[in-house]
């Protein structure tokens, strides 16, 4: 693969994510210090650390302004309203916030880039981005993980129809401004055709896992050392989105007729409290809830677990994404359950790497756990295997950032 950015070149690039380190996000620290390594000039403008709690991490201050340097790359801090829970006045607020402070930043007071990158969600990244873009000449280009409103509306997080119909044309406002669009799956592209962006401006890049995290999984957790147990290992947010009370359906169905199996929770969210209630008034002794863990020590518990789940909401829009444990659980090398339909089905199916069931199936779902327990210890190591290689062929750190890097270098080099 030729370098994305030629020999010679210095390409001035601005990461703009409302999230990063230390919050647990995709593309972070390691992701802007790659970009580096491949020839841009990179300064992540983002806000102050307060996901998932909605609290300011520890040693850090809300000010207007923060510069710092981390893992050798300079970042800008700047003010918003820390809040990220189920007040929706707290989260708007937490949002426009940093909408403000983001557009006011690039239009009056950093370095001209030959090119910004801006993760959305939130849509507010994308809008502050683009509106710096069109005052300062620089082109944008969006890196849609989320497909706002549709999301909005598959979660529950905005009901309102004509509310609804504002966001929709906001983000068609940020996707005809855009320079370039970059998506997570062939179904987001589809979709983004459909609803009026030029094909030649959508390239996909798959996203890719924490490889560091993943690869920390040699020691047994203390919490999961118990013998004689098949844990099922669901990673991850809690939310409406994830439909978690099939899965503990499908445990209610396993509880008395296959007690080795044993369903395991790691991660927090909003539906977590109710769930765990759940539990306990139903006497499903085979749910267990593991504290959230820092992100360097959850490839040690996908390491301990005999496979892991993703499980979706029936949903159009879900049926087009690909979760992002997706990758984290393939580079970990475990066979894996996907109760998720379309695209990430597909992964599964393309990698022979577990099993897929429909979303919102509890009879289903306890049919391939019963299915996986019954497999001997070769044949599951085979399913992990060929996920691992899957993984490694097609998904990984390497060859997204150099892609994504590709276009990040076409389009500053067009705009110059």
């Amino acid at each position: 693969m030729n370098p994305p950015v030629p020999k010679g070149v210095k390409l001035r690039l601005i990461v703009l994510k409302q999230g990063f380190d230390p919050e647990p996000t995709m593309k972070g620290a390691a992701f802007a210090r790659r970009l580096g390594e491949l020839g841009f000039d990179v300064e992540v403008v983002t806000g102050f650390p307060n996901y998932p709690g909605g609290k300011i991490y520890d040693g850090y201050r809300v000010r207007p302004i923060r510069r710092m340097v981390m893992q050798g790359v300079p970042v800008t801090r700047l003010a918003l309203y820390p809040s990220h829970d189920q007040n929706r006045i707290g989260r708007v607020l937490n949002y426009v916030s940093f909408f403000l402070s983001a557009a006011l930043y690039l239009i009056f007071f950093a370095r001209r880039a030959d090119v910004i990158y801006a993760y959305h969600p939130p849509l507010t990244v994308a809008m502050a981005a683009e509106l710096a873009g069109f005052v300062r000449r620089t082109p944008v280009v969006l890196d849609v993980q989320d497909m706002w409103p549709d999301t909005l509306r598959a979660t529950g997080m905005i009901s309102n129809v004509r509310l609804l119909r504002v966001v929709g044309r906001i983000c068609r406002w940020t996707w005809w401004r855009a320079a370039h669009i970059m998506v997570l799956s062939n179904g987001f592209r589809r979709l983004l055709v459909e609803r009026g962006v030029p094909e030649e401006r959508i390239t996909v890049v798959p996203n890719w896992a924490d490889e560091e995290a993943v690869a920390a999984g040699s020691k047994l957790p203390d919490l999961l050392t118990e013998s004689g147990k098949f844990r099922v290992l669901f990673a991850g947010n809690m939310g409406l989105a994830q439909g978690l009370d099939t899965v503990l359906d499908a445990a209610a169905f396993l509880v008395r007729e296959r007690p080795e199996v044993e369903f395991c929770f790691l991660g927090s969210g909003l539906e977590m409290a109710r769930l765990e209630a759940r539990v306990a008034n139903e006497g499903l002794f085979n749910v267990r809830f593991l504290p959230r863990v820092p992100m360097a020590e959850v490839g040690a518990f996908l390491a301990a677990a005999d496979c892991l789940l993703v499980h979706l909401k029936a949903d159009p829009l879900f049926a087009i994404t690909i979760p992002s444990k997706t990758q984290a659980y393939m580079a970990a090398g475990k066979p894996i359950i996907m109760a998720v339909e379309g695209d990430a089905a597909e992964l599964v199916h393309q990698s022979r790497g577990g099993v897929v069931v429909p979303p919102e199936d509890a009879q289903a779902l306890a049919e391939a756990v019963s299915g996986l327990a019954d497999l001997a210890p070769d044949d599951l190591a085979e399913l992990g295997a060929n996920a691992h290689r899957f993984y490694k062929s097609h998904l990984s750190f390497e060859q997204g950032t150099c892609s994504l890097a590709a276009v990040l270098s076409n389009i500053a080099r067009k705009g110059k």
